[in-house]
């Protein structure tokens, strides 16, 4: 089926709402302003074990736990589809496509520069195929520029820089910024990620921005041992991870973030389920 009139090129405009989705954007309409913080701590017992065997059999390319963090996101995202909505300009979008974003350093240093690297999730992904086009990180650190940063670098050049930024919002709010644009760009992707712990930082909450259609990011911390607690009030030291989420409360509502959350924790803590399809369901 064709576009419909409201639709965009990266979304499918949402015709049958309750009253609350449709109001809150005409009430608040930034995405800077409708930020929910969620945090989550994972323990990591059956992942390193996970882990460990997986790179027995593939030292070459080894697994890590980002791209576990990686295909739970997808995953979790591909069972629950309104985490792939966005509000732009007013109005609520089904994504079209499920996308995971990050930035990577090329260099570990005051002045080493960044790029931008995405992944595009097919139904039938798997952990394996993920850790395959993951590779695309190698591309990123290379002396190579991915296309949004190189469209940035010509930007940079162009004088009139408000009347640029102007256009640009303009353009952004409908939907029609130039595909060689936003190609990498983070903020327009389903997830946003970023690896705090590679840099020995513990999670914390990145914030939304108004330019874009991202609607979750997602901060990695620190992998360490932390307290558990059983019912009984016994504590037991394991590996673990935090995580810090930031949503936009717009999309969906409680109950349904909860039991998103609830779905990412378990795909972490039982990361056998990413070696199935990103499609196939989970019991949680």
């Amino acid at each position: 089926m064709g576009r419909k009139f409201g639709d965009r090129k990266d979304g499918t405009l949402i015709r049958k709402i309750d009253s609350m989705h449709y109001i809150m954007p005409l009430m608040y309409p930034n995405r800077c302003d409708n930020e929910a913080f969620m945090h989550i701590r994972v323990d990591l017992t059956k992942a390193e074990k996970f882990l460990e065997e997986k790179n027995a059999s593939n030292p070459a390319y080894r697994y890590n736990l980002f791209q576990l963090v990686v295909t739970a996101i997808l995953k979790t995202i591909t069972l629950r589809p309104e985490m792939n909505r966005f509000i732009a300009n007013k109005n609520l979008y089904q994504r079209n496509q499920i996308t995971a974003a990050f930035t990577v350093k090329k260099v570990f240093s005051d002045h080493g520069g960044e790029a931008l690297a995405r992944i595009y999730a097919k139904d039938t992904d798997t952990l394996d195929t993920i850790h395959d086009e993951y590779r695309q990180v190698s591309f990123c650190r290379s002396d190579s520029k991915d296309g949004s940063t190189a469209s940035m670098d010509i930007i940079q050049k162009i004088p009139g820089k408000h009347l640029i930024g102007a256009v640009a919002r303009f353009l952004d709010r409908h939907g029609w910024m130039p595909s060689s644009i936003i190609a990498t760009d983070p903020y327009y992707c389903s997830a946003v990620l970023t690896n705090l712990g590679s840099l020995k930082l513990d999670a914390g909450y990145h914030h939304m921005t108004n330019w874009g259609t991202n609607s979750v990011f997602c901060a990695i911390g620190l992998m360490k041992k932390r307290p558990f607690y059983d019912d009984e009030g016994h504590v037991d030291m394991r590996m673990s991870v935090d995580l810090g989420l930031t949503i936009d409360e717009r999309i969906a509502d409680g109950y349904y973030y909860a039991k998103t959350i609830r779905l990412l924790k378990t795909l972490l803590e039982n990361p056998e389920l990413l070696e199935k399809p990103l499609s196939e369901t989970v019991e949680y």
